[in-house]
């Protein structure tokens, strides 16, 4: 029994909890209850908490390992664990369906996200259970993507538009946010280290599949995401000034909708350091380039 007062969102992720300050001291019981939650609801939210970024902070760090900011973007000046995100500018925009910092080795276990200015309307977030979405899938395509494996990069592919297309300050955050280049190989099928249950590990650092041509690794990845996406998987949460979002990284995308026009929304992310993902049949994670080490702390695989 748990002594949280929890309330689904949605039919298949979310959960809102009420009752908990997370700027007092939590005890253990209560951190590993809000943790059986994040697990089983996949992201949790929380309202009118009085957190600032010191706070925020701690009660991350009562799940694990805290990481920097992010691995190319500058934190926030005196606070190197948190990332600052002001969508007033169109440059920064998480408008792309994704899993956080999958292009490196360790992807986040899990964020913290702190609203501090919210749109008088628009500007949502929308999360996705990419375990649902796995269990959706036909047998012939569950049987496909358990032997697929996924090259993830935070280089840009530029493809679709030439650099002189991209207004100035969008080409200015790339540069930053590509100044180092990694890339790694993830298994498309991840098993939860904690639930065991088995995920698709994809989104917007996806660029091909291992062993397959770009057009076909577009077409398979298309495929598989439509099953992320669609909207019975999801959860969409209507921010106020003082929500907390936390969520699991390891079986969730999430999308941030940017459809507030010039109105100024600002969050800010703690993000908690994970392991490397493991396939069905036990093997890790492999980067292929960029050393994340200053990053992220090493997390072992959990047995």
């Amino acid at each position: 029994m748990s002594s949280l007062d929890i309330f689904p969102v949605a039919g298949r992720i979310g959960a809102h909890i009420s009752g908990v300050n997370l700027a007092a001291h939590l005890s253990d019981s209560v951190i590993a209850e809000i943790r059986q939650a994040l697990v089983q609801y996949k992201v949790i939210f929380f309202r009118n908490q009085q957190l600032d970024a010191d706070g925020q902070i701690d009660f991350a760090s009562r799940f694990g390992k805290i990481t920097t900011a992010h691995p190319t973007v500058p934190s926030l000046p005196g606070h190197p664990e948190v990332l600052d995100l002001d969508y007033s500018r169109s440059s920064s925009r998480a408008n792309i369906w994704h899993t956080d910092v999958t292009f490196v080795d360790q992807p986040p276990l899990g964020s913290v996200l702190r609203a501090l200015v919210i749109p008088p309307a628009g500007g949502d977030t929308i999360w996705a259970n990419t375990e649902t979405a796995y269990q959706d899938l036909p047998t012939h395509l569950r049987d496909l993507a358990d032997t697929l494996w996924a090259l993830h990069s935070n280089a840009y592919d530029y493809a679709t538009a030439s650099a002189g297309e991209l207004p100035e300050d969008v080409k200015k955050y790339r540069d930053v946010f590509q100044s180092t280049v990694y890339e790694t190989l993830h298994p498309v099928v991840r098993v939860h280290p904690e639930s065991g249950e088995r995920g698709l590990l994809l989104g917007g650092f996806v660029r091909q599949v291992k062993g397959l041509s770009s057009t076909e690794s577009a077409d398979i990845v298309r495929l598989l995401q439509s099953y992320v996406t669609r909207p019975e998987n999801t959860v969409r949460w209507r921010w106020q000034v003082g929500d907390i979002a936390f969520w699991d990284n390891r079986s969730t995308q999430h999308y941030a909708v940017a459809d507030y026009g010039d109105h100024p929304r600002r969050v800010q992310r703690v993000t908690i350091a994970g392991e490397a993902s493991v396939s069905i049949d036990g093997r890790t994670s492999q980067a292929l380039k960029g050393d994340s080490s200053a990053y992220t702390p090493r997390v072992p695989v959990l047995a």
